[in-house]
């Protein structure tokens, strides 16, 4: 009788064992696993330990620019709208500054010759008169480009820029003029492809409708 006691018990231990061991296991997906797998795909080679690359998604390109860019894209795919027009606004500013000052050095590197010369005409014009001007912009311009092409090797971008200007006018007798208004005009960049010089040059200034 004690014999078969002890012989149930080890049977027992035997049967308890094994089912320990299937319970103690994981079987199937668990919940850390999902968490497992979402840090795998968030992390890469070179960041600290724990750290997260955060996606980054680029601002979508309607058709509409997308056809007016066509023509540069075809030969420099490389060509990027949101930075170009980044770039063309920071241009415009800085421009429309440099010319009510009369600051020909800062005009230099960002127009072509022709307009050099056109922007020259017009600061000797006011320093004969005796005129110095200030401007500044109520807000950072609006910056659509119409068109982007290439002729030849020579890439060309028109950019129509809205602006709100602020400008101070004092005359030789000190008698300051401030005036407000509204800018509507189209500017035509260039650059040479290939060129050493990468930097896009003012070629031309239209008006335009608002």
């Amino acid at each position: 009788m004690n014999f078969q006691i002890v012989l149930f018990a080890v049977i027992a231990a035997v049967l308890l064992f094994a089912l320990y061991n299937v319970l103690g296991k994981k079987v199937g997906r668990q919940p850390e696993d999902n968490v497992n797998k979402a840090r795998a795909t968030i992390m890469t080679p070179g960041l600290p330990k724990g750290a997260e690359l955060k996606p980054v998604q680029a601002p979508a390109i309607n058709p509409a620019l997308a056809a007016a860019i066509s023509g540069l894209k075809e030969r420099d795919p490389a060509f990027d709208p949101v930075r170009f027009v980044e770039g063309a606004r920071q241009a415009h500013e800085t421009i429309v500054r440099a010319y009510a000052a009369g600051d020909r050095d800062a005009l230099r590197p960002l127009l072509t010759d022709k307009v050099m010369a056109s922007f020259d005409k017009g600061i000797a014009q006011r320093e004969v008169a005796g005129l110095t001007e200030k401007v500044e912009l109520v807000s950072p311009a609006r910056a659509d480009i119409e068109l982007a092409t290439v002729e030849g090797d020579m890439a060309r971008a028109r950019v129509r820029f809205l602006a709100e200007v602020r400008s101070e006018q004092t005359n030789s007798a000190g008698e300051t003029q401030t005036e407000e208004r509204r800018t509507a005009e189209i500017w035509t960049f260039e650059r040479r492809l290939g060129a050493s010089d990468p930097n896009w040059a003012l070629a031309r200034v239209e008006a335009a409708t608002a």
